[in-house]
């Protein structure tokens, strides 16, 4: 059953998401320095990398859907589906936490509080560091 994922699309998402952290981590670098549209910038690039893994998702799903592929066919893919699914409404509410930021960023005014940020980007690397887990547990271990 593993042989029926694509490594390529795994291996893509996690580039994805590591990209995505490199440019949160770089909006609380912006925002800790006072550069509010350095940091805004930061985080939308940030949020388009995850927008990318959520897509790259979505089709794995329908391919498998096409293939009569689902949570049903065996365990290998209960467990594949439970734990990228998981992973993957754990993405969603990382993307709407970065995006309530990027919000709460533009409409502060004076000195730049980058705790929120802080903690967006806390819970963005948590979710990036369990796909880290996920991705050669369900594509790559034989």
């Amino acid at each position: 059953s593993q042989q029926q994922l694509d490594l390529s699309a795994g291996a893509i998402n996690t580039a994805l998401l590591l990209t995505a952290s490199w440019c949160v981590a770089r909006a609380v670098h912006a925002v800790r320095a006072g550069a509010r549209g350095a940091g805004l910038r930061w985080l939308i690039a940030g949020m388009l990398d995850g927008a990318g893994f959520v897509a790259l998702k979505l089709h794995e799903y329908a391919d498998k859907a096409a293939q009569g592929i689902g949570l049903s066919t065996n365990l290998f893919f209960d467990f594949y589906f439970i734990l990228t699914g998981f992973h993957l409404l754990h993405v969603l509410a990382g993307l709407l936490a970065l995006a309530l930021t990027a919000v709460g960023l533009a409409r502060q005014r004076g000195r730049l509080q980058p705790h929120t940020l802080e903690t967006a980007g806390a819970f963005w690397h948590l979710v990036d560091l369990l796909w880290l887990v996920l991705f050669p547990l369900v594509y790559v271990m034989r």
